[in-house]
């Protein structure tokens, strides 16, 4: 092998040097290992262009599961989302070097059945091996191999020739799957010279992305598709297009700040119209051409068909196999209405959204075979609107008003929707301000309390309220149902859940969150009070996982936060550290903390004396002992039964995962460190600690008081605590690190004897240029110490949760 005993980065630095001498080798571009492209010769215009992206071995390798591993990095990251892919992927070892056309398997990153969120490098799991078999036809008919030995010339001249190919005239092909990379380009290079007031432009839903549009879907600057909402007319746009009073047509113009120049050579990079197999779904994204706050705000929000799919499945469940032509369906919030694809009865179907330029779109899809009707397909604002037909001024169609109006037949109305996620909780004034501002906010303000930040609940009370006897069928997160700031909306939503699903937020566009969401069949003729919602579980591929239940937790007690307040103590002097607390679910558990002193973000803060020490590492344990999944994302920790109090066990358990577990953040760098585990003696110390107190605590020398929860301190040795195998297995594992600590070669003056176990890893891990701790230490006797306190620490973890459900800290 010609570079047999190089390691990877070696590998990288030789082939660049041997092959790739004239190009660019040192771009990074997300996760991919390593990049070739094009010097730039103005990199402040354009992104130099990408001849190669590959995943690199030392040694000898299997170049096809390199190439799989390549795919999957740049499918998880979604690079071609913000770099334009290269012509050739590749994967390289001591030995060859393989290339695929990137056309030839860009497809499978548009798969909507498919978990990306999956280690690359690991080769064991399913879905490598799905990938696998997907691409593995496609690498044995299209891979280019190259021996460095013997294929050396013919490599040197293919390099050349995939360079030659990018320096002639060959415009960038636009298609599916990078226009909107190139969307993001043309936002930095064209917008700025478009004579738009982009802020009034706004509030006046005239968005950029239409601007964009008129220019992809054109041919020498002429837009080919008349149904979009902005035209491109060679030096100008046109757009808000409509006849007036007098029969004349009218429509608004804007014109180019700087002659057009910009925008002639932005795209003379690229070869314009894509082809016309690609338009209608490039106009049916025009979602993801709408800025984040807007979508969220409007419901811009594109379902995967795979959950459309699943979701008129669960329909069909509820309401028979015949429900398309014995319902009615309207989806009034409908976007691009790619809900309602499936549907067969288009006369039963009626679709409204808040942007006139969504139902331009809807139109022109009409026009291209989507199976809707021109009349039903309408511009409507559901949470401002009123509810009158167009014969009478109104904006609803006659037909759908008569079925709205007539109890018979409103019984027979399905409200399928997937609605906004929009909420005035945002720390975007803007957002704050459109949910607020809504008439059905104001209406219901009663009814709704802290609900009402939430739009989508917006919707939900409208529909119930004004469309009564109707079901409901809609996607949206679970706070309606586990919120505690949906307890008062709850009161006044009445109403059978017949069927509920969930499946990973994340499978959804440019949702980035662990959690779940849910589609709900609400039967709104039948009262009942929401308490518990039996749910179907699926994963990212469609596939049943489980039946799980979510509760309203309306009648409980309280949550644990109303159980921790009971025991603080006033006043700030004699404490030993701060929990920090917050809202009661697991969406919120990054935040639990012990740390020296009270902070500054929004959130509860719990002064720990000797008094409460117990009941802090009780909530501190109930909160990190079970680990946050999407699926649990929004349980709630509530007030427990009191059966806990006469379980020592658990209570010594938590005080000892709570001593050793990662988010314990006391530093003795901000104060005295009174959680030190261990006498000076145990570890080797040099020097006596500061603080003695948790070696105290546990002695004995700490007793509960006559009430059986305060703790005092008394003169006479007591029974010192009893610990579990489970956390004896932590103190000994915690003992080693200490001393491992204690015996290191420390430069003079940096010798800590209060060291914490913050204090500990930031010795052996360090930090980063910006002071942030590293994930590892170079040090590899403590990284095998640290993994051990871990692992006893999940095996405590498994022993305390089990009693966090018998207690009641959670509802299973």
């Amino acid at each position: 092998m010609k570079y047999q005993d190089l390691r990877e980065e070696e590998l990288k630095n030789k082939v660049a040097k041997d092959y790739f001498w004239l190009y660019d080798c040192t771009r990074i571009i997300g996760n991919v290992d390593f990049c070739v492209a094009m010097h730039q010769s103005h990199p402040e215009l354009y992104e130099s262009t990408s001849l190669v992206w590959a995943e690199a071995k030392k040694g000898k390798s299997n170049l096809y599961h390199s190439l799989v591993q390549l795919i999957l990095t740049i499918g998880k990251a979604r690079t071609f989302d913000k770099h334009l892919p290269p012509p050739y992927l590749a994967a390289f070892d001591a030995e060859a070097i393989a290339f695929v056309p990137y056309n030839d398997i860009q497809e499978v990153f548009y798969l909507n059945d498919f978990n990306w969120n999956v280690t690359p490098s690991n080769y064991d799991t399913k879905e490598f091996s799905l990938l696998y078999e997907k691409v593995k036809n496609t690498i044995d008919q299209k891979a280019l191999l190259f021996r460095f030995t013997n294929d050396d010339k013919e490599l040197q001249r293919f390099i050349k020739k995939l360079a030659e190919d990018k320096f002639g005239t060959t415009k960038i092909r636009i298609d599916k799957n990078n226009f909107l990379v190139i969307y993001n380009k043309w936002l930095q290079i064209v917008k700025p010279t478009i004579a738009v007031n982009w802020e009034i432009a706004k509030k006046q839903g005239i968005i950029d992305g239409d601007f964009y549009l008129a220019d992809l879907l054109s041919q020498e600057n002429i837009t080919l598709k008349e149904k979009l909402f902005v035209l491109l007319r060679k030096d100008h746009y046109q757009l808000d297009r409509k006849i007036d009073e007098a029969g004349m047509f009218n429509s608004k113009t804007v014109d180019f700040k700087d002659k057009q120049v910009a925008h002639n050579q932005f795209w003379n990079r690229y070869e314009r119209p894509p082809k016309e197999q690609y338009w209608d779904y490039i106009v049916q994204r025009r979602d993801l051409l709408v800025p984040q706050d807007v979508r969220e705000r409007k419901g811009s929000f594109f379902t995967p068909q795979i959950w459309v799919e699943l979701s008129q499945r669960y329909l069909a469940k509820v309401l028979g196999e015949n429900w398309q032509d014995e319902y009615y369906i309207w989806d009034c919030a409908a976007g691009t209405g790619n809900l309602l694809a499936g549907l067969t009865n288009k006369y039963h179907i009626w679709a409204s959204t808040l942007d006139k330029q969504d139902v331009e779109v809807m139109h022109d899809r009409i026009n291209n075979g989507t199976n809707l009707l021109h009349d039903h397909v309408f511009q409507f604002d559901f949470l401002n609107d009123e509810f009158l037909p167009k014969s009478k001024g109104g904006k609803l169609p006659d037909s759908l008003y008569k079925i709205l109006t007539e109890e018979g037949k409103r019984k027979k109305l399905v409200i399928y929707i997937n609605p906004p996620y929009a909420e005035s909780n945002s720390r975007v004034s803007t957002k704050r301000s459109e949910v607020q501002n809504t008439k059905i906010y104001q209406k219901y303000n009663a009814k709704l309390g802290k609900a009402r930040a939430e739009l989508y609940i917006q919707f939900l009370m409208r529909i119930y309220a004004e469309i009564p006897d109707s079901y409901i069928a809609q996607f949206s997160k679970f706070k309606a149902v586990c919120s505690g700031n949906s307890k008062l909306f709850r009161s006044h939503f009445l109403a059978k859940n017949e069927k509920t699903f969930a499946v990973p937020a994340n499978t959804f566009d440019n949702v980035k969150g662990k959690f779940p969401i849910g589609f709900f069949i609400w039967n709104t003729q039948q009262k009942e009070k929401i308490s518990t919602v039996s749910v179907d579980i699926y994963d990212a591929q469609g596939k049943f996982m489980l039946n799980k239940n979510f509760y309203a937790n309306d009648d409980e007690a309280g949550r644990i936060n109303d159980w921790l307040d009971q025991f603080a103590f006033q006043g700030e002097n004699g404490f030993i550290g701060v929990l920090v607390a917050d809202a009661p679910d697991f969406q919120n558990n990054n935040f639990i903390a012990i740390q020296n002193s009270k902070g500054i973000r929004h959130g509860k803060y719990f002064y720990i004396n000797k008094s409460n020490l117990i009941f802090a590492c009780i909530y501190f344990a109930v909160r990190h002992c079970i680990k946050a999944t999407w699926l649990n994302d929004r349980d709630q920790f509530l007030y427990p039964n009191s059966d806990w109090e006469k379980d020592t066990d658990f209570q010594n358990d938590c005080l000892a995962f709570t001593l050793f577990h990662g988010q314990n953040k006391i530093s003795s760098q901000e104060g005295t460190n009174h959680w030190i585990p261990f006498t000076e003696r145990e570890v080797n110390a040099r020097e006596k600690f500061d603080s003695n107190f948790i070696p105290q605590f546990i002695e004995g020398k700490l007793k509960k008081g006559s009430n059986g929860h305060l703790f005092e301190k008394v003169t006479e040795f007591n029974e010192p605590l009893i610990f579990s195998k489970e956390a004896q297995a932590v103190f000994e594992a915690g003992r080693e690190l200490w001393r491992y600590y204690h015996s290191q070669n420390f430069i003079e003056g940096t010798y800590n004897p209060n060291a914490s176990l913050y204090d500990i890893k930031a010795y052996f891990q360090g930090r980063d240029e910006k002071d942030k701790m590293n994930n590892k230490s170079i040090d590899e006797t403590f990284n095998a110490l640290l993994a051990n306190l871990r692992e006893s620490l999940n095996k405590l973890a498994q022993k305390i949760e089990p009693k966090v459900y018998e207690y009641g800290f959670l509802k299973r």
